[in-house]
């Protein structure tokens, strides 16, 4: 067998490069969603992600014969290490051919690159922050994945498990069966509309509404939607709290894919947000179709997606509640809020985007709804 080499990225033809591999790996998979070359591309921008204020990152390509076999991101966050005492160099954007030969020197790579660096432990699949993909598959590969998580195939698990690696952080994705107006699927929904009028009632909360995307930028409530993320999920796993810059930075990414009829924002009597959720569309096919690139023709894959034909299932992307009001029930206004949205514009399915398995309270509201767990992953942890 031919010599096996690992190159550090230096260019942007190597990055671009780096990017398509996960495209040529699954191209064939009918249940992975590709990485989005563009958006991939700007998540490893220096001068346009605002991670790098405080993370340190290289990539590295994996090539034998001149033909690429595997990938690997190393990345340093610095504020999660500060901020949960930790000397972790994470491991990202992994993918690799069924050779523990490759999966070794992938890993070898980033450990060492930890370790000039003054790290102690490596652990992952993670990205720059909780935003990015994290956790890898281990469960549930015959089901359609979604842009927002990696897909990889069960070898990857063996490979990393024979190098020394044991499980970390586990999350759940689930399928939510919604609720029709025939009343199918409704298992007993209608607790959150009994608990959202008590709660309005005792409270005063309000969901707050918006016509149009602009009102909801012009209103200032896209910026607080993220102060309410960075306060719900503060003392999740390697959570880190988004900078200024970095929230401005998302509210630009999204904003445009939002429709207003699927954000709930609830607002106290003063007024002010104490909860959100957000909703989108699916994706997932429309990103299959275009093979993973805005152009020339993966701009109208995803128009469609949004504004012309838009697909049964929905993707609930974040939901979240300020601490000092999550015992208050008004997780109810979102969900009785969300119900009727996606009744009325005919969506059929929900996917929830992967929460951790010991968050016990996010999970627990569920409970009234149709639903399954379909997919488990997570990170693996070592010392170097």
């Amino acid at each position: 067998m031919s010599e096996l080499q690992i190159k550090r990225i230096t260019t942007k033809r190597e990055l671009k490069d780096f990017v398509r591999f996960n495209y040529e790996m699954y191209k064939d998979c009918p249940y992975a969603v590709p990485d989005f070359l563009e958006d991939t591309l700007d998540t490893f921008n220096k001068d346009y992600n605002a991670a790098f204020e405080f993370c340190d990152a290289d990539w590295f390509l994996a090539l034998r014969d001149g033909k690429i076999v595997g990938r690997v991101a190393a990345i340093i966050n610095n504020r999660a290490n500060q901020k949960w005492g930790t000397r972790n160099v994470r491991f990202g954007w992994i993918d690799f051919v069924d050779d523990l030969e490759v999966c070794k020197a992938l890993i070898s790579t980033v450990e060492q690159w930890g370790k000039e660096r003054g790290m102690d432990t490596i652990v992952g699949p993670l990205g720059f922050t909780d935003l990015d993909q994290e956790g890898m598959l281990f469960e549930g590969y015959d089901q359609m994945g979604s842009m927002y998580t990696m897909y990889n195939y069960p070898y990857y698990n063996e490979h990393l498990k024979a190098l020394g690696f044991e499980e970390d952080a586990v999350w759940v994705d689930r399928r939510i069966k919604l609720p029709n107006i025939n009343g199918e699927n409704s298992a007993n929904q209608q607790k959150f509309f009994r608990v959202a009028k008590l709660v309005e009632e005792r409270y005063g909360f309000k969901v707050h509404r918006f016509k149009n995307k602009k009102e909801l930028k012009e209103s200032g409530y896209i910026l607080k939607v993220f102060d309410i993320i960075n306060k719900a999920y503060q003392n999740l796993y390697g959570t880190t709290d988004m900078t200024q810059r970095q929230v401005e930075q998302y509210a630009n990414m999204y904003l445009p894919y939002l429709d207003t009829r699927l954000i709930s924002i609830i607002d106290n009597k003063e007024g002010e947000p104490i909860a959100m959720g957000i909703c989108m569309p699916s994706l997932t096919k429309a990103i299959q179709k275009a093979k993973s690139k805005m152009l020339p023709f993966g701009w109208w894959h995803m128009a469609k997606a949004l504004y012309l034909k838009h697909s049964s299932t929905l993707d609930l992307l974040l939901i979240g509640t300020l601490p000092e009001y999550q015992d208050t029930g008004c997780i109810s206004l979102i969900f009785a809020d969300m119900i009727v949205a996606a009744q009325k514009m005919g969506f059929q399915i929900a996917e929830c985007c992967p929460q951790l398995e010991n968050n016990s309270k996010a999970l627990s509201v569920w409970r009234s709804l149709d639903t399954e767990v379909t997919k488990r992953r997570h990170t693996w942890k070592k010392s170097i």
